[in-house]
Order: structure tokens, then C-alpha cells, then sequence
């Protein structure tokens, strides 16, 4: 994964990310190990490195992503 290469998140960096992702997975009943939520955490984390750094503005980012 290189975009990762170098980058550090803190705890309340993955509770913002984890969060976010669960709140997505519950809004549209799918499974967290799905292959769909794996698509939408990695998402979620280009979005947060693009500076999504809240929760409500994270999601709402997600969830205006098409093709989720």
C-alpha cells in the first residue's frame, strides 16, 4: 500500500475512520468484512488523508461518493 508509506494515524484518527465505516455498513445493512465495506474503508481513508477529518463530514463525503 503506498500511499500509506510513511503515514501514522493516531488512536483518535482510526476512531474517527472505524466509526464512520460502521455507521455506513449499519445505514446500508451490509457487513463489515464485506467485500463492498473493504471498498468503502479504503474510500474513507483517501478521503480522510484528503482532509475529512470529522465524522459527520467524513461520512457525509462517503456517502456522496458514487459507485458505494
Amino acid at each position: 500500500m503506498p500511499f500509506l508509506y510513511g503515514c501514522a494515524f493516531t488512536s483518535e484518527d482510526l476512531d474517527v475512520l472505524s466509526g464512520v465505516l460502521n455507521a455506513w455498513c449499519a445505514e446500508r445493512h451490509i457487513d463489515i468484512r464485506s467485500v463492498e465495506a473493504q471498498f468503502a474503508a479504503s474510500t474513507a481513508l483517501d478521503l480522510y488523508q484528503s482532509g475529512h477529518h470529522e465524522h459527520d463530514k467524513l461520512l457525509s463525503a462517503l456517502n456522496g461518493r458514487t459507485g458505494l
